[in-house]
């Protein structure tokens, strides 16, 4: 029964997209892809709804599943906007994850896993994923606070962020990585701006 009920869910979910043509190991490999691109993010919350927010302490999620692993330098571009399409309800809700965890901890994830800021990646990506959704018309999150969180994210004194706003661009003896940070933040604030 639980491996049907496997099967059945994984058929839905694969199924969002169908091909036709090419041969039967092309569409192996299509739809392996499609399998891995749905792993993640993970639901990050017991079955009663309550997880641990960026604060630390225990919450209960109301109106939304709450995720975790947000690796968006890495999604914002390809697999982000792919959810747009095929899974608005999903997009919604790791919005409204990103707009929790802004409020919980005062910024929107750079790159978040399991209720903590990694800071691996650069630039702040949570920023293109919101503005693509709300171009596309997902609108089912407070655009008000969306905006806040973005505006606030982007203002900040780290990662050479102070020197990007000062100067328009990071001075690469000011901070490192700092062609790619100008870039990154570039785009967050064209994203802000659309």
């Amino acid at each position: 029964e639980i491996r049907k009920q496997s099967f059945d869910t994984w058929n839905k979910e694969l199924g969002k997209i169908r091909v036709k043509g090419g041969s039967e190991d092309q569409l192996k490999v299509f739809y392996s892809a499609l399998y891995h691109a749905m792993l993640q993010p993970n639901t990050f919350m017991d079955v009663d709804g309550r997880y641990r927010g960026m604060d630390r302490g225990i919450h209960t999620a109301e109106g939304f599943t709450n995720y975790t692993v947000f690796s968006l330098w890495d999604t914002y571009r390809t697999w982000h906007p792919l959810m747009t399409i095929i899974e608005q309800e999903r997009t919604t809700d790791f919005i409204k994850t990103m707009l929790n965890m802004y409020e919980k901890g005062g910024l929107l994830p750079v790159w978040e896993l399991a209720g903590n800021e990694t800071w691996c990646m650069i630039g702040n990506h949570s920023i293109a994923v919101i503005a693509d959704a709300w171009v596309k018309g997902i609108r089912g999150y407070d655009g008000s606070i969306a905006l806040e969180a973005m505006l606030k994210s982007a203002s900040q004194d780290h990662h050479g962020l102070e020197f990007y706003r000062r100067y328009g661009y990071i001075p690469g003896d000011k901070e490192h990585e700092s062609i790619s940070k100008t870039l990154e933040y570039a785009y967050n604030d064209w994203c802000i701006a659309v």
